[in-house]
């Protein structure tokens, strides 16, 4: 899937391209599934830069199977393996940096893997780095029903947290209390008020990936309470009056998980919690949605239309 120029998913273009040779320090992974995220659709309207040059292939993370090990010993043909942070994606063969591979356990399917290593990983660090989680601590978690949401409201529960889940629609609200939240409002009533009614101090630390939401998750943020913004989903941010952040003395800090996946151990210690949690059913993920690597602008479609509550994922 390519695209050549920036804009809606008409830019997208489905099309044959010349297969990657992989470097000395890459081998070649045959794709069977690709993760989709909000940040492929900032990479496709022109927000996020694209490595390479038109025709530009978006999509950072999937998992497939190594077809050519390039003389690399500790893997070999078959092998089945996921990344998190590898350019150019979205296509049937993709080159693999070494130092960037996650081997994949038995346990863990393809579509799992796809639709859970930057969600589940982006989790692991916003809950251990950007604030680490203590027992009894009140979380608010943005968009608790989309696909990071539900990573970290699980993994907040699971760490001893009383969790508040924001969603857009009833249907999302009921998946968030499935999922453990303790309370779960909706964007089109008053929460800040029901929220400050429940905890009149205010929460100790927000999960925002809209941005547009900044200025209402600070309001309902205690004195020296953290938000940490880890995405622009609604596609701007709006603060407020800084006066009222140095008034509650009031951290924001940001998050993005390229500048915790930093070495080839880095990515092995928190795949290896991402997996526990999966394999032991800490963590439970919505069955993503599947659409055809050539069906890209209809995922992308999906995905703006926030209608998915989960994962979407392209097999070649």
């Amino acid at each position: 899937m390519t695209l050549s120029t920036f804009g809606n998913s008409d830019v997208l273009v489905y099309q044959e391209v010349t297969n990657p040779s992989p470097k000395f320090n890459e081998v070649l992974v045959e794709m069977k599934a690709i993760g989709l995220n909000f940040a492929d659709l900032m990479r496709r309207n022109g927000t996020y830069p694209l490595r390479g040059q038109a025709p530009y292939i978006n999509g950072y993370e999937g998992a497939g199977i190594i077809v050519d090990a390039n003389n690399h010993p500790e893997y070999k043909t078959g092998d089945r393996v996921a990344f998190a942070d590898v350019p150019f994606a979205n296509a049937e063969l993709v080159a693999v940096p070494v130092d960037h591979i996650i081997p994949l356990p038995e346990d863990v399917s393809f579509e799992t893997a796809a639709a859970s290593m930057l969600q589940g990983l982006t989790a692991q660090y916003l809950t251990s780095d950007s604030h680490p989680i203590k027992a009894g601590e009140t979380v608010l978690i943005h968009a608790s029903a989309g696909g990071v949401g539900q990573w970290l409201l699980q993994v907040c529960k699971l760490q001893g947290a009383n969790v508040i889940g924001m969603t857009s629609s009833e249907n999302k609200r009921e998946i968030s209390l499935l999922l453990g939240a303790d309370q779960a409002f909706l964007y089109s009533e008053d929460w800040k008020t029901k929220i400050l009614n429940l905890f009149p101090q205010g929460v100790d630390v927000v999960y925002d990936s809209i941005g547009t939401t900044l200025d209402d998750s600070l309001q309902v943020t205690r004195i020296l309470g953290k938000v940490v913004l880890f995405g622009l989903a609604g596609g701007k941010l709006e603060i407020g009056n800084p006066l009222n952040i140095i008034a509650k003395s009031q951290t924001i800090i940001g998050g993005d998980l390229w500048n915790y996946l930093t070495s080839k151990e880095e990515r092995l210690r928190r795949a290896k919690q991402l997996f526990a949690w999966l394999q032991n059913k800490h963590v439970q993920i919505s069955t993503p949605t599947l659409f055809k690597l050539s069906e890209g602008k209809k995922a992308h479609e999906f995905l703006e239309s926030r209608q998915s509550t989960g994962k979407i994922v392209l097999i070649p």
